[in-house]
């Protein structure tokens, strides 16, 4: 008896921040490939149909894209990654050099 059959697998390749086409909203996009490949006894064999898309994470739309495309926004988004070994963002801890006070303290009695 063979088993055999097809199995699908999404990767995400980017996420950048858009416009969306449909509502209109800037939001965080996913670029995503699908890969639907042929199994014989639950192995993934060879790649049966790949697509790409791009997905808007505020209302849902689904746009399928060229694999060019799908490959640009990717570079775009590895060259605007900041650096994993310093911090960034609204949550990092500044150093206490960089610290001030948000209020002068009160005067001493």
């Amino acid at each position: 008896m063979i088993i055999f059959g097809t199995r699908g697998y999404v990767r995400t390749l980017a996420t950048l921040m858009l416009v969306c086409q449909r509502c209109g909203n800037p939001a965080a996009h996913r670029v995503l490939e699908k890969v639907t490949r042929f199994t014989l006894f639950f192995i993934p064999l060879f790649p049966v149909s790949t697509s790409r898309s791009v997905t808007c994470t505020f209302c849902g739309t689904t746009t399928p894209i060229s694999t060019e495309l799908a490959h640009h926004y990717a570079t775009q988004a590895r060259a605007f990654q900041p650096p994993l070994s310093q911090p960034h963002g609204p949550f990092s801890q500044p150093s206490p050099a960089q610290m001030s006070p948000a209020f002068p303290p009160p005067p001493r009695q």
